[in-house]
């Protein structure tokens, strides 16, 4: 026991280590954007003094925005936080969409002078025009954001349909609604909350699934949400499995909210579900800094299934363990959001073997990626729209 508590020190505190760095990371990388917007508008507009330091003063605040919001959320002063969030986090939308836009402007305009050295003209009229090139990217930046905004709100189904053996003849049929990536929080609240089960109560789910990241922040003010998540009663239950944003969150009040909500928490466990289905679902790797619940790996957790009947594991991050495949016929998972704003989808999609939409394993298996419902940090989305997945499952006779 006593080296279980060592370890487990440990492992606190070589996670507040690593959030301490990503923090410092986070703070200089997000400066060094604000300090090329600042070089970028002071070229543009040549400020004098005063109006110079009336703009570094805005940048500084909303480069620690993000912190100050958090630091908000504790005491609950939401009447400050939730504007200074949706203030600071679409500015962070704007500040990223900026500086890709003025990057690939900025290399078009490079390449212009190599092709005027090259061929010995001079293009210093097209290349210097700092305003335009301030403008340009701004004025792409401001679009997507308001576009964004609007498809953020713009929650879909999107649709799976598997012909299984494994579904009995006798049910014919099994309706799976997963929801992921919801976020609730200081940013997602009760009408976009509304919005989502709205769509799940229309598809008449025989079974709900949450992979993850319901919650996002401070829990003190989430209770009012409960309710809205308890009109939602599936026959066969309602199940959940952590996200990172539930230990970042603190995990035994993102566990109360989840099972109060009226969903069972799988972590690191399976189930029989009213002898149709095998489910199963783990912990988001971010719980091994926080505890030690449930350690048992994936394979002897999906070993321990009946193989005659359809096995549905639930796994928050879009990744593939080897030795797994084979053992489950579905894998739900999110976590990606499909970058939630394009460019940063290429990131997704070199990161994830998936980072959205399905995936058909070798062995005819399947994993599923859903985009997400909610929002992290902007209230944005761009080319990259919320969902709920909608699974059918049907009978299909051996051949």
């Amino acid at each position: 026991m006593a080296d279980d508590s060592k370890a487990g020190k440990s492992s606190r505190r070589r996670h507040v280590f690593f959030m301490f760095m990503f923090l410092l990371i986070f703070i200089l990388l997000y400066t060094g954007l604000h300090f090329y917007i600042f070089v970028k508008a002071k070229d543009a507009f040549s400020f004098g003094t005063w109006s110079s330091i009336g703009v570094l003063l805005f940048l500084v605040l909303m480069v620690f925005a993000p912190i100050l919001v958090r630091l908000l959320e504790k005491p609950g002063l939401e009447c400050v936080g939730r504007p200074l969030a949706f203030i600071g986090y679409t500015w962070m939308a704007i500040v990223a969409l900026f500086f890709c836009s003025s990057i690939v402007i900025d290399l078009l305009r490079l390449l212009v002078r190599i092709a005027g050295f090259i061929g010995k003209r001079d293009f210093s009229g097209i290349t210097h025009q700092p305003l335009l090139y301030f403008l340009i990217p701004l004025s792409i930046s401001l679009f997507i954001a308001v576009y964004g905004y609007f498809e953020a709100w713009n929650v879909r189904p999107e649709r799976l349909t598997i012909r299984t053996p494994k579904i009995p003849a006798e049910i014919g049929s099994l309706k799976i609604v997963q929801i992921s990536d919801i976020h609730l929080g200081i940013m997602v609240g009760e009408k976009k909350l509304e919005n989502i089960l709205k769509l799940v109560q229309k598809e008449n789910p025989d079974i709900l699934v949450s992979t993850g990241d319901l919650v996002d922040g401070e829990m003190c003010n989430l209770s009012g949400l409960i309710g809205l998540l308890k009109e939602i009663n599936p026959r066969y239950g309602k199940y959940a499995i952590t996200g990172n944003h539930e230990f970042y969150a603190g995990i035994d009040k993102a566990l109360k909210f989840t099972q109060d909500a009226g969903f069972t928490m799988l972590r690191g466990e399976r189930t029989d579900v009213a002898g149709i289905l095998n489910l199963a679902g783990v912990d988001d790797p971010a719980g091994r800094a926080f505890d030690k619940h449930n350690k048992i790996s994936e394979k002897e957790l999906l070993s321990g299934f009946p193989p005659d009947k359809f096995t549905l594991f639930l796994k928050h991050r879009p990744l593939i363990d080897k030795e797994t495949v084979g053992l489950f016929d579905l894998q739900l998972s999110g976590h990606a959001h499909k970058g939630q704003i394009f460019p940063f989808s290429l990131i997704t999609q070199a990161v994830y073997p998936i980072d959205e939409g399905s995936l058909k394993l070798d062995n005819a298996d399947y994993v599923y990626v859903s985009k997400g419902a909610g929002t992290w940090g902007p209230p944005i989305r761009f080319l990259a729209p919320p969902d709920i997945v909608v699974i059918e499952l049907l009978h299909k006779d051996k051949n």
